[in-house]
């Protein structure tokens, strides 16, 4: 199984160890799943931890280097206009579509409500565990 994380999963996986998203997480590691993002996502997932979380510099270096412990980086050669209102969020299926995933796994609003791309389903983690 090929998914595709972004920073709205990476959050809720690493800050909260009883989330949906880190039981996934667990699941995902444990299968030996293949865990694609992008160095962009990883920019913003650092981003969000040292605004919305008041981590430091040398925090958010160590939670980003656990992370890449368990996901592959790589860098789309692709770009998409698909998601109008959040062109940011372009770069998540960017990554999906370069990593040739199964799933893209958010809780992002903007692309759950595509549902699927180019045979990639877009799902929250709730879903994919039901279906794990």
């Amino acid at each position: 199984m090929k998914v595709n994380v972004d920073t709205n999963f990476l959050i809720s996986a690493t800050q909260w160890d009883y989330s949906v998203a880190h039981k996934l997480l667990k699941k995902f590691i444990l299968s030996d799943a293949e865990i694609f993002t992008t160095q962009d996502i990883l920019d913003e997932t650092a981003e969000v931890l040292e605004r919305d979380f008041g981590y430091n510099k040398e925090e958010v270096k160590n939670i980003i280097e656990k992370i890449l412990l368990f996901v592959k980086l790589i860098e789309p050669k692709q770009k998409v206009e698909i998601i109008k209102d959040d062109p940011d969020d372009n770069k998540v299926i960017e990554c999906a579509v370069e990593s040739s995933s199964d799933y893209i796994v958010t809780y992002d609003g903007h692309l759950l409500k595509l549902k699927d791309y180019k045979g990639i389903k877009i799902m929250k983690p709730e879903e994919i565990l039901k279906e794990f």
